[in-house]
């Protein structure tokens, strides 16, 4: 397993470069038909955001339009505020990619549940242990995968593609696909199996991608 250089991952700990405007925008989100948005939208009015934008579908899909709206609407010096971390990110890559491009249009990000805040260090330095946490396990999903193959063919498979994909190809391909660094060619290939095998027994692996693309965050049109 090779160490985690921070330089390599999202500059998360860098001080703020600008001037807060002191306006913050809330976003909220319900996953199930069950769920009601008034008691996120509360707490966010309570915090004191200006405008909210809220999504009722479930955060696997890719295209949560108030999301893209919130993400468009925010100005340098602004701060994103969510009710908690779940309801903004996917998973903990997909949280750390959009906290970092966040940052790089210095827009603040401040998480009510969790009490955490990148517009100061104490928070900046929360989500670079989640960096290094999110490559760790990353790392440790590859090394599980390279073991297993090596496992399977210590039994006689040697070389080529299994038949079937397995319920474990399956699994570590669900984890490497919304790493932003790893094609799905190349997680085919590390995985034994073919592109189109992940296609097809993954439903939603167009979803799970959509965590991996650099640049979703779309900032205001000039």
């Amino acid at each position: 397993m090779t160490a985690f250089d921070p330089a390599d991952g999202p500059d998360l700990l860098v001080a703020e470069p600008i001037v807060r405007t002191e306006i913050k925008i809330g976003y909220a989100r319900v996953s199930t038909g069950g769920q009601k948005l008034e008691r996120q939208i509360d707490v966010l009015t309570a915090a004191g955001c200006r405008k909210i934008f809220a999504d009722e579908k479930s955060g696997k899909n890719a295209l949560r339009p108030e999301l893209k709206a919130c993400h468009a609407f925010l100005d340098p010096g602004d701060t994103l505020v969510v009710p908690s971390l779940d309801r903004y990110g996917r998973s903990l890559q997909d949280l750390i990619n959009m906290v970092a491009e966040l940052r790089e249009r210095s827009v603040g990000f401040a998480s009510l549940h969790e009490n955490l805040d990148t517009t100061t260090p104490g928070g900046r330095l929360v989500f670079h242990v989640f960096a290094a946490l999110a490559e760790f396990i990353r790392e440790l999903i590859v090394i599980g995968t390279n073991e297993g193959l090596a496992a399977a063919r210590a039994r006689g498979r040697v070389g080529g593609r299994p038949a079937v994909a397995t319920e474990e190809v399956i699994r570590a391909a669900r984890d490497l696909l919304p790493d932003p660094g790893r094609s799905i060619t190349s997680i085919a290939k590390l995985l034994g199996v073919s592109p189109g095998t992940l296609y097809n027994h993954i439903p939603d692996l167009r979803e799970l991608r959509a965590g991996a693309i650099p640049g979703q965050l779309e900032a205001p049109a000039n």
